[in-house]
């Protein structure tokens, strides 16, 4: 991380200095205190002239967890809010996945394979309570300038928006309070009030299965319980075994009997002896001896979504009031999607709030906001349906059609599949200038050589922040044009020159370096070399002229333009904003 830039400051570096600006009206109200809402408080915790609020229902910070999948784009993301190192020493590792199925009577190992594609990212597939990641996004927030915290204990009753756009979103409180806010975004879960304000329905439909899940301490002869597991046996259903964090305890999810179109998961009476009886009768002939059960569950699998992530269409005015996570999509969670998805939405929507709320951008950006999540959240649903469907199959001794499926999946598994179609957010042109950086893709990062220090680092990880635009010039056999965008860059982007030539060759005067801070002092930290084990430059299809690719806040390839192309980077930004 930088700092000093703007002067020495002892103390502990993660913590910024306290910068608060206080409104009679908030700039931001957030509702709901999970996945979502925590990212986009910690997001927008970091600009000290946003004024955000966040209410939370339950009484204080979860303790135990729901979700645990954390899939390698959502630690990528975790880089950038300074917390992935603290989640990479405590999580566990998903290494590989098991395959089971009935042989001769009983269950038998039928594959096992990579849980992620090697190359597919710098960061692994992990399991970490909910509860755990949302402490450290608690953290970021306490540490950050505005040092923001939630109000616990706090539901919404009521909402009304004005006809007149300039006045603010009035919200009624359980505590008596009309709290007055310029922007509301819902992510207070699958019974959301906000979206019920809006009249928002949920459209989709239950599968009528019924799955248990439970997270136990326990003693087997079941050889691969530290490994993720499907397993499907002959009569007895289906079971998903997840390790978790500490190297004891793990997760099985749990297939139970089907039901009736009218029944309802309550109606089963549920225990958890029944749940642990049903993972002995599928891992059978192997022993199950449940020593303690820290946390169990009955759900039914629904995939549901909203029609629209806000409160206008797309062709009406701009939007003032927004849901995201499972208050606009619902779905089983064996694919470990939900609580990812859930704060992919929250960044996407934090920075183009940012970007309105400090001018550099015009109100109709916020409608992309729903255009962009609402497609990925109906591929998402798509996607659980087969998913689901094929994991509950009854499956045959040689029969290896889901583990072909998870293998064929694994990019969408990982959370690195997204793609925004081509938009004012998603250029066209020049592909052919950087095919490794897929244009509505996330930026792919690679390994390269800090030129001013040697340090090895990962190209992606420079970003940061603060809602400004990273765009990463890499070099033709003439850098005189890359130099001149690192020297002058495009507003509101930060750039990143990366070179051609090895870092111990590589001549460069300070004088070509950015400023930075308020002291003026030059940035030693954006100009990069290619890594000896992993040329950037082939491993990522850059063209001999060199290319500079734009990515968004989020960490989307934007646009891709020649390095000397500093007007088209420009005009694109101000077509995109607006």
């Amino acid at each position: 991380m930088d700092y000093h830039q703007n002067g020495f400051r002892p103390g502990d570096p993660s913590v910024a200095p306290e910068n608060r600006r206080l409104k009679d009206v908030a700039d931001v109200l957030i509702v709901g205190s999970g996945p979502a809402g925590l990212t986009l408080a910690a997001y927008l915790a970091q600009f000290p002239h946003i004024h955000t609020r966040l209410i939370e229902r339950r009484d204080g910070p979860l303790q135990i967890g729901q979700a645990d999948g954390i899939a390698c784009r959502t630690m990528e993301m975790f880089a950038a809010f300074g917390f992935v190192h603290d989640v990479l020493r405590e999580a566990y590792w998903v290494n590989e996945t098991a395959f089971w199925a009935p042989q001769g009577g009983h269950i038998a190992r039928t594959g096992r394979i990579d849980d992620v594609e090697p190359g597919l990212s710098e960061m692994p597939h992990v399991i970490l309570s909910q509860a755990r990641v949302q402490e450290f996004y608690l953290r970021a927030m306490a540490q950050a300038p505005t040092r923001l915290t939630p109000e616990y204990g706090v539901t919404v009753e009521g909402l009304s928006i004005p006809e007149d756009p300039a006045a603010p979103v009035e919200v009624s409180l359980s505590t008596g309070e009309c709290a007055k806010a310029r922007f509301v975004v819902g992510c207070d879960g699958a019974r959301s009030a906000v979206r019920k304000a809006l009249d928002i329905p949920l459209h989709g439909e239950a599968a009528n299965a019924a799955w248990g899940v439970m997270d136990v301490l326990a003693v087997t002869d079941f050889p691969d319980i530290r490994l993720k597991c499907a397993i499907q046996s002959a009569d007895e259903g289906a079971l998903l075994i997840i390790p978790r964090e500490g190297g004891h305890m793990v997760r099985l999810y749990i297939e139970l009997d089907k039901l009736a179109p009218t029944e309802r998961v309550a109606d089963l009476e549920i225990t958890p002896d029944h749940l642990i009886a049903g993972a002995q009768r599928i891992l059978a002939p192997y022993t199950l001896e449940v020593r303690e059960v820290a946390w169990w569950s009955v759900y039914e699998i629904g995939q549901r979504t909203a029609p629209r992530f806000a409160d206008t269409a797309p062709d009406g005015p701009a939007p003032r009031v927004f849901i995201a996570g499972d208050a606009c999509h619902t779905h089983s969670p064996k694919a470990g999607q939900g609580m990812n998805v859930s704060m992919q939405d929250a960044w996407n929507l934090g920075w183009k709030l940012q970007t309105v709320l400090e001018g550099r951008g015009g109100r109709d950006l916020l409608h992309s906001y729903s255009a962009e999540r609402q497609a990925i959240a109906q591929d998402l649903i798509d996607f659980d349906k087969v998913f689901a469907a094929k994991f509950a199959a009854k499956s045959g001794a040689t029969d290896t059609e889901f583990q072909n499926y998870f293998q064929k999946q694994g990019r969408y598994t990982a959370g690195v599949a997204t793609r925004y179609t081509p938009s004012a957010l998603t250029g066209t042109r020049h592909q052919d200038l950087a095919t490794g950086f897929t244009l509505g893709m996330r930026f792919h990062s690679a390994p390269v050589i800090r030129w001013a220090d040697a340090k090895p680092v990962h190209l992606g990880h420079v970003a940061d922040l603060s809602g400004r635009w990273q765009l990463y010039v890499f070099a033709g056999k003439d850098p005189a044009a890359a130099l001149a965008l690192l020297q002058a860059p495009p507003e509101n982007t930060q750039v990143n020159l990366v070179l051609r030539t090895p870092h111990r060759d590589t001549v460069l005067e300070p004088e070509l370096l950015p400023r930075t801070g308020a002291l003026g002092l030059r940035d030693y930290g954006r100009v990069f070399c290619p890594a000896p084990e992993a040329d950037i430059f082939a491993e990522r299809g850059i063209a001999p002229e060199g290319a500079a690719v734009l990515v968004r806040p989020d960490q989307y390839v934007a646009f891709i333009a020649p390095p000397g192309a500093a007007e088209d980077i420009t005009a694109f930004l101000a077509a995109a904003l607006g």
